[in-house]
């Protein structure tokens, strides 16, 4: 699976417009599934997800990986082409994305909540004693900041290179001692704050 792809068509981007078909794809990011499987997950039926399956294939956001014959039946498993993706510069003023950016948003989001109830009480505990957040060996935090669109841009860069140099750390293979962990990096512009400065702060 590549690391991201480039939409280039607004084929790839009206497929993806569609809500089920955007958690259908990021289901498929996590590991590879059958039609069945699937149908096992969203409690739809095998045709209603083959259909979907066909679009997403055909526009080569999933791909089969390899299959496996069962009682004479031979079972595909899907997954998806891209752990993300990225339109076009070229497509945006073609195309409305907004709502589809959107989508993918929530059910990413949808897939870190299923993620967080099915962590272990060990990812969840810190017998460290630190009061400093940055030793815990797990996250969650959010921030609003004050910054120049070419600052968080700045940032954004510095921040990519990091999570490289951690991920470049296990390759090709992890060791026998090493942990997986799961990031969900969110950051976008808003309009107005949620959380109200105390007095004194600047």
């Amino acid at each position: 699976m590549k690391d991201i792809k480039l939409l280039t068509t607004h084929e790839q981007l009206k497929a993806l417009a569609d809500p089920f078909r955007s958690e259908l794809l990021l289901r498929l990011m996590e590991k590879p599934k059958t039609g069945q499987q699937l149908s096992e997950v969203f409690d739809l039926s095998r045709a209603r997800i083959h259909y979907h399956l066909k679009e997403l294939e055909r526009n080569e956001l999933v791909e089969i990986v390899h299959k496996e014959e069962k009682n004479g039946i031979v079972q595909k498993f899907y997954q998806a082409v891209a752990g993300g993706f990225v339109p076009d510069q070229s497509l945006i003023p073609y195309s409305d994305m907004t709502e589809t950016v959107r989508r993918m948003m929530v059910s990413m989001l949808e897939q870190s909540k299923r993620r967080i109830l099915a962590a272990s009480e060990e990812s969840l505990q810190d017998e460290s004693g630190s009061k400093d957040p940055a030793m815990w060996k797990y996250r969650s935090s959010a921030y609003e900041i004050h910054a120049k669109e070419e600052d968080f841009l700045a940032w954004q860069q510095k921040f990519s290179t990091l999570m490289e140099e951690l991920a470049e750390i296990q390759r090709p293979e992890p060791s026998s001692d090493s942990k997986l962990y799961y990031f969900h990096i969110l950051g976008l512009q808003v309009e107005e704050g949620l959380y109200e400065k105390k007095k004194g702060e600047s």
